[in-house]
């Protein structure tokens, strides 16, 4: 398929590049600064703001297959990128007849009963802008959408490939096993019109997902 990726160049999107480009997948990727991309040669690269109009945000991603939203402020600028941006993305997308969309939010985003979670207090402000976007996603879009939401992301090597869904409590997840789950969603229909909260684990991510 044809995959666009926005927020190539942060934590997830470099590793979830790599596992879609391993799959055989078509990948471009969508960043801010392409003079500090790192080079792939199996990636097409394309200038892209968040905070652009809605119009030329489509034109960017025209002709995609799958649209991933994987993009993060990191605090700087939740209201434009990881709130706005998240919903100008999914218009565009509509505007561009591309109706498969994957989006990386957080632990517990569409649950505010659960963000009292002092694993989660810290992050208020980011669980209502992911709160937004996911709420835009599935209650305002059209789209063909699967939701992942990790708890907190821990930098590693490489994944165990081991993970578990459905969780109940806000557990610590590796970038790459986040990656690789990401990737995999795009083989499992069956994640369409699903919001998935997840965890490191121990069943094998397309086992785990095919249980959906």
């Amino acid at each position: 398929m044809k995959v666009f990726i926005v927020g190539a160049n942060g934590r997830v999107g470099k590793t979830l590049i790599t596992e879609l480009t391993n799959r055989g997948h078509s990948v471009t990727a969508g960043v801010r600064n392409p003079e500090n991309f790192e080079i792939n040669s199996n990636v097409d690269i394309v200038q892209f703001d968040l905070t652009a109009p809605v119009e030329q945000i489509a034109q960017k991603i025209a002709g995609s297959d799958a649209i991933y939203f994987v993009a993060g402020s990191r605090g700087k600028n939740l209201l434009q990128i990881d709130a706005f941006g998240s919903v100008k993305l999914q218009q565009a997308a509509e505007r561009a007849g591309i109706k498969r969309f994957i989006q990386l939010s957080a632990i517990f985003a569409t649950e505010p009963e659960q963000w009292d979670d002092p694993r989660l207090a810290s992050l208020l402000n980011y669980q209502i802008a992911k709160f937004f976007a996911d709420e835009w996603l599935i209650n305002n879009s059209g789209l063909d959408y699967t939701i992942l939401q990790p708890g907190a992301l821990v930098e590693a090597e490489s994944g165990t490939g081991l993970i578990q869904v459905g969780v109940q409590e806000a557990l610590s997840n590796t970038i790459p096993n986040v990656a690789a789950t990401l990737a995999e969603i795009l083989d499992h229909d069956n994640t369409i019109g699903k919001v998935i909260p997840m965890g490191d684990g121990q069943t094998p991510i397309s086992q785990a997902l095919e249980t959906l």
